[in-house]
């Protein structure tokens, strides 16, 4: 038997274990091997997902930063023909994830991979924002040198409007509030920016204003999960 590669969808808020479906635990009843971006929380996640799970009878890997040490665990472990659950910190493992090295080894080694449905805090947003659907792209993290974010904010801003395509990106959470301040400080009255905080949650939020909108409110999403979404 060919082995397999299951990717693990994990909470993005720990209360909400009702966004997983239920066959996750039988994916991970199937493997022998994880690899986990954070394996304390994924340890608590599995373990609220399926209460009689023996963390210790698995093998665990952490997703680290020496990738060539990763993949050459990862190749070692599908030689001896065991199935490997890869499970993200939050979200969809290989989507803004350094999870997508070792599906990338996986696909190399011509194995079975089996992405499972589970939320997507860019799709998730991007479904809630009322932007275009049909023409997106994620860009990750903006610069954090100031003069490099503006250029690059305005750069966004014109190929939107160029594409009529949304754009999406993320920040370290404690820098939310200073990238919404030049954002709204750099870009067009007209051009639509969506915040979509703590999504899954129950304080979720996703609201789509233009930035002249977005000038007369008073916003905090300090230290909050956020993606945010542009649309010139």
């Amino acid at each position: 038997m060919s082995p397999i590669v299951y990717l693990v969808p994990c909470v993005l808020d720990e209360e909400a274990t009702n966004t997983i479906p239920l066959y996750i635990v039988d994916a991970v009843k199937d493997c022998q091997v994880i690899f986990a971006e954070n394996e304390r929380t994924a340890r608590r996640f599995l373990k609220s997902m399926w209460k009689e799970m023996v963390i210790d009878s698995y093998e665990w890997f952490t997703i680290h930063k020496a990738e060539e040490e990763q993949r050459n665990a990862f190749r070692q472990k599908l030689k001896e023909g065991k199935n490997i659950a890869i499970i993200s910190e939050a979200g969809c493992p290989g989507i803004a994830d350094p999870g997508q090295i070792l599906i990338e080894v996986a696909q190399q080694m011509n194995v079975t991979v089996k992405p499972l449905v589970g939320p997507s805090s860019i799709l998730l947003a991007l479904m809630g924002s009322g932007m275009n659907g049909q023409q997106f792209e994620f860009v990750g993290y903006l610069p954090i040198d100031n003069f490099e974010r503006i250029k690059a904010i305005k750069e966004l801003e014109a190929a939107s409007q160029k594409k009529r395509g949304s754009i999406i990106f993320i920040e370290t959470p404690y820098r939310n509030n200073q990238l919404i301040e030049t954002i709204l400080k750099t870009c067009k009255p007209t051009t639509k920016i969506c915040i979509a905080a703590e999504l899954t949650g129950a304080n979720e939020y996703i609201k789509t204003k233009t930035v002249a909108e977005w000038q007369k409110e008073k916003t905090d999403f300090h230290k909050k999960p956020v993606i945010f979404l542009l649309l010139a």
